[in-house]
């Protein structure tokens, strides 16, 4: 790579697309809440030189905030993607394989579909079941065709009520996202993950909540495609970006299903 090349990257324009951790924050009701305390604050321990530090504990499960879902999340039948058998795979630290220290970095193509904006609303209805002609006049608007490879975002603008937890999570009337027809869409192009607003990432609906989750299942464990929930897409969409460079590195934990993650979308002018 060339200075010039260096200078144009380190120059570039890059979109936080992660919320933040904080006590209180939308949380699924399968996962246990966000926490941190302090263990340590400035003063309880003064160095003969009046230095001083400062520590904290915190808790999270993996699919919490901004997260990937690790392709072991989830199982049919009695097996993972590839025909792992859990059982065979679960230990009490985790899974032998398919965890998430075999996930590879993202550094990959990345394109946003922005299926609020066509239908030019600030959000999309609770429970709204994303189509696949919903995916296609996204990818239209986008201007570039989604490919092998990807990581396809799909901007519900449910990043709206981040700040109300019960809308956010969907608790009285469901979420929006995609169904099966656009799963198998973006299956079909071969994406490497794909990621979503909201907590559920598919689409819910208030008769079946998160009882049932087949999404998950034609994404996971029969496409081993990877999941990104509880993204903030909003302002990714207000600069109207259809490609970028995504860039997201996952925590190396051993036999994890899932990971906390900041993920950044990189614009090259």
């Amino acid at each position: 790579m060339t200075e010039m090349d260096l200078r144009t990257l380190v120059g570039s324009t890059v979109v936080d697309l992660a919320h933040s951790w904080f006590r209180g924050m939308p949380v699924s009701p399968n996962q246990p809440p966000f926490q941190l305390a302090m263990v340590k604050r400035h003063g309880d321990d003064v160095k003969p030189d009046g230095q001083s530090s400062a520590s904290e504990i915190y808790t999270l499960s993996g699919h919490v905030g901004t997260h990937i879902d690790g392709i072991c999340h989830v199982s049919q039948d009695g097996l993972m993607h590839g025909g792992v058998e859990p059982v065979v795979a679960s230990t009490g630290q985790g899974y032998t394989e398919l965890g998430m220290e075999t996930v590879k970095p993202f550094f990959s193509r990345g394109v946003l579909l922005d299926v609020a904006g066509v239908h030019s609303v600030e959000h999309l209805p609770p429970a709204y079941e994303i189509t696949a002609s919903d995916l296609a006049a996204a990818e239209e608007v986008a201007g570039t065709t989604v490919q092998a490879g990807d990581v396809a975002l799909l901007h519900s603008g449910w990043n709206t009520l981040w700040d109300d937890p019960v809308a956010f999570r969907g608790d009285h009337h469901g979420t929006p996202g995609p169904g099966m027809e656009a799963a198998d869409w973006l299956a079909q192009r071969g994406v490497r993950a794909v990621g979503t607003e909201t907590i559920g990432f598919e689409v819910i609906t208030p008769e079946v909540g998160l009882s049932s989750l087949p999404i998950h299942r034609r994404l996971l464990v029969e496409g081993g495609i990877y999941l990104f929930e509880v993204m903030n897409l909003g302002p990714l969409a207000a600069l109207g970006v259809g490609e970028f460079l995504f860039v997201a590195c996952p925590l190396k934990l051993v036999g994890a299903t899932g990971s906390p993650v900041r993920p950044i979308a990189v614009l090259f002018d």
